[in-house]
């Protein structure tokens, strides 16, 4: 017994011995005495983002001309986004479907899913929406037509599209959804007769999607949404649905965009709570979900820019700039899950 406790006494003298000069040799500097610092879990470097290939897959979707739901222009994209994801390696899934609008009028819906490793338990999910609004209710020329859609719309398609790309060359060891969620932009429009403004006319296709999943049962661990993260001047700040469901999803992201230097385009305001798709798939859908939207608290008037839902929504608002900070950042969340 007494030469077990000589040994363990003499093993513990050795090794406080060790940790003592590791100490010694570690706050041996000019600045004075440091802690030394264990890092458990240091982050990996992600794949590059490349914004000029989101960017060409904005302008690509704008060359169909606007996305609305019962138009040629809509199945002959909807067509494209399905073979692109297909051709980066994900399994596409697509819902048909059919809903109605907030006038009674019937429209003919497609989600789109492109599944990464689509046996893996454990999954993230990233989303936005792929049609383009009706009119420009908010423009004062042209009202009851169709926008181009090339920020609300089509730029958080153009991340999701080159993020689909990067996951087909260098996959993860989890599953990864990309979905693209139709109708949802076909709400109230700013014309309507009072009492038709309803939340429940938009997000018609997430809400499709959490009544009947394109998998019985699916769960993801967090989602995240991308809408409206392409242009000129871009400012992501905390969206309040998203703080209201999701507080631990929106601090990965953020936190995630400070870290790589993105700290200019994810700021910490935090703005009212709105209707976008991640409401539906986070109360619903039981998702919680972070909404990376340009939606501006730090001028007058708030909101999401003098080109929301006008004919100014065209490829001369989209910035590479602001692609490449949501889409390395995307990328640094996936890689560091």
């Amino acid at each position: 017994m007494e030469k077990r406790l000589t040994e363990a006494s003499h093993s513990f003298g050795t090794l406080s011995g060790i940790l003592f000069m590791a100490l010694t040799l570690f706050s041996c500097g000019t600045d004075g005495p440091k802690k030394p610092v264990l890092e458990l879990n240091p982050r990996v470097s992600a794949p590059a983002f490349n914004a000029d290939s989101a960017y060409a897959y904005i302008a690509d979707q704008v060359a169909f001309g606007p996305r609305v739901p019962n138009s040629p222009e809509h199945v002959a994209c909807g067509d494209w986004l399905s073979s692109e994801l297909t051709r980066h390696g994900a399994e596409v899934t697509e819902q048909i479907g059919r809903v109605r609008a907030y006038d009674g009028s019937i429209l003919n819906i497609r989600n789109i899913i492109g599944s990464f490793l689509p046996d893996a338990k454990e999954r993230v999910m990233l989303y936005a929406h792929w049609d383009t609004r009706p009119y420009a209710d908010k423009d004062t020329v042209r009202m009851r037509e169709p926008i181009d859609g090339a920020n609300d719309g089509g730029s958080g398609v153009g991340v999701l599209l080159e993020i689909a790309r990067v996951l087909g060359l260098d996959s993860l060891d989890y599953g990864v959804d990309i979905i693209l969620f139709d109708a949802e932009d076909y709400g109230t429009p700013e014309w309507a007769e009072k009492g038709q403004n309803n939340m429940l006319t938009w997000c018609l296709g997430s809400q499709f999607w959490v009544n009947q999943p394109h998998r019985v049962g699916y769960q993801a661990k967090y989602g995240i949404l991308l809408d409206m993260v392409g242009a000129k001047g871009a400012v992501f700040n905390k969206e309040g649905t998203s703080m209201a469901y999701a507080p631990a999803t929106v601090k990965k992201v953020w936190s995630a965009a400070q870290a790589l230097g993105y700290g200019e385009y994810f700021q910490n305001e935090v703005t009212p709570q709105t209707v976008d798709d991640n409401l539906f798939v986070s109360e619903l859908g039981g998702i919680p979900s972070a909404n990376i939207v340009h939606y501006q608290v730090q001028v007058i008037p708030m909101g999401y820019g003098p080109f929301h839902h006008t004919h100014a929504d065209n490829m001369d608002v989209i910035d590479r700039n602001p692609l490449n900070a949501v889409g390395n950042t995307i990328l640094d969340v996936l890689w560091n899950d």
